[in-house]
């Protein structure tokens, strides 16, 4: 990737403290379009909250967050999430009584069908934006494997077709940049593959990702690069083999990083 580039994701001297707890302390972070990034670091490092100032789930004390070279500090999330920066959760929120095609089909915003009127006095435009949400959410729910799945409730589905579900949703929106917190978190070994096929096809049609996750594996194999996060600050980055050798981030993990023998 060309390092040239402006970052897409660019964080300026943010901090949040919540009471007397410092969780994110003057972070300084610049991510590259079309990266996989990693974030790692032991729990309580800052990673979630970190994720939430991006999403503007939460507004930082000090400094300012930039996406695409704006602004975006303060914003709303759904003025956030419809810019192209769009997050996942660890654990999913789907709706779920609703079919899983609809929970992708409720995602796009100032949908015209919304608005009480149009369904009589603009019933033809209505029925035209839905056939064309119905077709793009047949074709996402097609790239994340769950086409078989999109009559059923989202409830009916598992853990692991949850997280898929929730890249799913996020795709209607065509974002640039997808937050994934905890993909791998309570997903089976095979559905695991499933998903980060997924991601790795998505990233070379031109997504990047920052990804949050415990797994060590799943990160090492994918990420590049990888940032490190301890009691609420930024402590190093790099590539897999840069990060594996820093003495911090092996005191953090107790030598348990992938390639290292513990003592």
């Amino acid at each position: 990737m060309n390092s040239a580039l402006p970052p897409l994701l660019e964080l300026r001297g943010v901090a949040k403290s919540f009471g007397s707890l410092a969780a994110v302390q003057g972070v300084d972070l610049a991510l590259q379009p079309g990266r996989i990034t990693g974030l790692i670091g032991p729990n309580g490092a800052g990673k979630t909250t970190l994720f939430n100032l991006m999403a503007g789930t939460l507004v930082p004390d000090a400094g300012e967050v930039l996406f695409a070279g704006q602004r975006i500090t303060g914003e709303a999330p759904e003025r956030i999430f419809h810019r192209g920066l769009a997050r996942t959760f660890q654990v999913p929120r789907p709706f779920p009584q609703m079919t899983v095609l609809e929970n992708l089909m409720l995602v796009p915003g100032a949908q015209a069908g919304e608005r009480f009127w149009n369904n009589w006095w603009a019933a033809g435009r209505v029925a035209r934006e839905e056939r064309a949400i119905r077709e793009r959410a047949l074709a996402v729910l097609d790239t994340c494997a769950l086409a078989g799945k999109a009559q059923q409730p989202a409830a009916q589905l598992s853990g692991g077709q949850h997280k898929l579900l929730e890249l799913a949703r996020v795709l209607m929106i065509e974002p640039r940049l997808i937050l994934l917190d905890e993909p791998a978190a309570g997903v089976n070994p095979a559905l695991l593959d499933t998903l980060i096929d997924r991601i790795v096809a998505l990233h070379r049609g031109g997504i990047a990702f920052l990804i949050i996750e415990h797994n060590m594996d799943m990160v090492m194999s994918i990420c590049d690069p990888i940032v490190v996060m301890m009691q609420g600050q930024v402590v190093c980055e790099g590539t897999a083999a840069q990060v594996r050798a820093d003495p911090r981030v092996l005191d953090a993990y107790l030598g348990e990083m992938p390639g290292e023998v513990s003592a």
